[in-house]
């Protein structure tokens, strides 16, 4: 069954750096209707990443939604966040429920390897991500995943993310595909008006609900 956090399915909202008007930036995309919330933030500024995530983790905890950090089991913990996303480099799944609990989400990221989303599922993963499904600015690099791999890992019954490059014109082939949560990045974060850009995003749901 899966996390009580992760029950409805919808837009997953992900920052990207510092920016001065990060929480209301956030608060905007809630309001249009992200029903997930990461941190991600690579810098080396521990102590404003401490005190911007608390700040997140307190306005999810409002809006009854997750606050999940990227990569960085140690800031999740000490920020109250309800869980932590990780790569491949990262502590494995049993690491980071051991120093968050077991009531932790544990988000990882499975790219474009269905063998990788198979083996993260059976040591208790809470979600698969997989992307980038189309070019994405974040990571122009990325490897390439395809709808095929979200129509296949929806056996493994846990809700499946996708990531990379996805907009209103051409997230909705990914939701019908078998994605529970739409990640985004600069289609929120990188426009000027981040409640609306989230509303657009979150209304591919409401469609393939109706």
């Amino acid at each position: 069954m899966p996390h009580p956090l992760l029950a409805r399915d919808g837009l997953y909202a992900i920052t990207d750096g510092p920016r001065a008007d990060l929480v209301d930036a956030c608060a905007a995309a809630i309001e249009g209707g992200a029903t997930l919330l990461q941190y991600r933030d690579k810098t080396r500024d521990d102590a404003r990443r401490l005190v911007e995530a608390k700040a997140l983790a307190a306005l999810c905890a409002r809006h009854r939604i997750a606050l999940i950090v990227n990569d960085d089991v140690e800031l999740a913990a000490a920020s109250g966040a309800a869980g932590v996303h990780l790569g491949e480099d990262d502590i494995d799944v049993a690491g980071a429920r051991a120093r968050l609990g077991a009531g932790a989400i544990v988000g990882v990221s499975c790219y474009d390897s269905p063998d990788r989303a198979r083996a993260l599922a059976k040591q208790g993963a809470d979600y698969l991500a997989f992307g980038a499904f189309f070019a994405s600015p974040t990571k122009p690099h990325a490897r390439q995943a395809t709808p095929a791999l979200l129509r296949g890992a929806t056996a493994l019954g846990l809700p499946l993310v996708a990531i990379g490059g996805i907009t209103p014109q051409n997230g909705a082939a990914l939701v019908a595909a078998g994605a529970n949560y739409l990640a985004v990045i600069s289609a929120v974060f990188g426009v000027r008006d981040v409640r609306a850009a989230a509303r657009s995003l979150a209304a591919l749901f409401d469609a393939a609900r109706s």
